[in-house]
């Protein structure tokens, strides 16, 4: 089980209880939020992509797209995302509990610069009913980052 993956993962990191398991499900931005009591912008979206057949994660603020114009200029490719039946066996966690802890050998991950205005976030443990909540250097640490980028836009709400 893929939650197990990431607790044996914070557990050798000494974080063991820092795992959050939620009584409410948090697959998506909207309900983690309001599993966690926290701001939209502040649950840290994991999301899976394919660069040259290789699969890659971008962990995004919770409030902001993916700009497929600064995506293009910085892999160099057009942002394919991953197929549903493709991220569990590609990344080591099913959609809905996408994180960047203990995933496959080979997926790089990449920190989206939206998440540098919070002091905390929230990113999923492995489970559509689980997060930690990590400063921004923790999440440096503990995802094994290969580079921020800037590949996103922020979302404007409807006037």
């Amino acid at each position: 089980m893929s939650i197990t993956k990431v607790k044996n993962y914070f557990k050798e990191k000494g974080l063991e209880n820092a795992v959050m398991e939620l009584e409410l499900s948090s697959a998506t931005v909207e309900l983690a939020a309001k599993a966690l009591g926290c701001e939209e912008a502040r649950i840290a979206k994991t999301m899976s992509f394919w660069v040259n057949e290789k699969p890659i994660l971008i962990v995004t603020a919770g409030d902001v797209k993916i700009d497929n114009a600064k995506y293009r200029a910085f892999f160099h490719t057009k942002a394919k995302m991953m197929k549903f039946e493709e991220v569990e066996p590609k990344i080591g966690h099913a959609v809905g509990g996408v994180c960047p802890f203990a995933i496959n050998e080979g997926v790089d991950v990449y920190l989206d610069e939206s998440l540098k205005r919070f002091q905390t976030v929230f990113p999923a443990c492995g489970s559509s009913n689980s997060a930690i909540e990590l400063s921004i250097s923790d999440l440096e640490k503990y995802s094994n980052f290969k580079e921020w980028v800037d590949v996103c836009k922020v979302s404007v709400p409807a006037a």
